[in-house]
């Protein structure tokens, strides 16, 4: 039987959703309430948090497979986080900026892959689009361009984030 093009939006996204929670973990783990960014991360987490609960949900009810690679993500995402975090806020930021950004791409190429064919799923694609776009531009208004090294730290998430998101189609 061949995976539907759903199911593989399903796994990567529920995927992507996990390994946001986990990189905002990491970055409140090294920031707790110490930085003046810690509620806005801990908001956007929550969000994230969300996002994730409503994709598991999905994958339930329509018996689709997640990623093998959740214990990846989830160390790599903790790490992520806590060493942008290490770097500065504005590194946290710039990792939140850069993975929004590649997000928004990646969530507007699935909603005009999907057109109308999948009401449910495009609603939370483009709810969650919206939302990754206001943290991005959070990101950005909080400094994320001043972190050290800016476009190569933004570059490197983005590249990485872009190779996370074609494994877990397929894995």
């Amino acid at each position: 039987m061949t995976e539907s093009t759903f199911d593989r939006m399903l796994r990567v996204d529920q995927a992507g959703e996990y390994g946001a929670v986990r990189i905002y973990a990491g970055q409140l783990a090294v920031m707790g309430d110490r930085a003046k960014l810690s509620p806005d991360i801990a908001a956007m987490a929550a969000q994230e948090e969300g996002h994730r609960a409503k994709f598991n949900r999905l994958i339930v009810e329509r018996g689709v497979r997640p990623t093998a690679l959740q214990p990846v993500w989830h160390v790599a995402g903790f790490a992520l986080g806590a060493a942008t975090a290490l770097i500065g806020p504005e590194a946290a930021m710039a990792c939140t900026a850069a993975i929004e950004e590649e997000i928004d791409r990646h969530y507007t190429a699935q909603l005009e892959e999907l057109g109308d064919s999948d009401p449910e799923l495009s609603g939370m694609i483009e709810e969650f689009r919206d939302d990754e776009r206001e943290h991005r531009d959070a990101a950005l208004a909080a400094g994320a361009e001043r972190a050290p090294a800016y476009p190569l730290l933004s570059g490197a998430i983005r590249l990485g984030c872009r190779i996370a998101i074609g494994l877990s189609q397929r894995i």
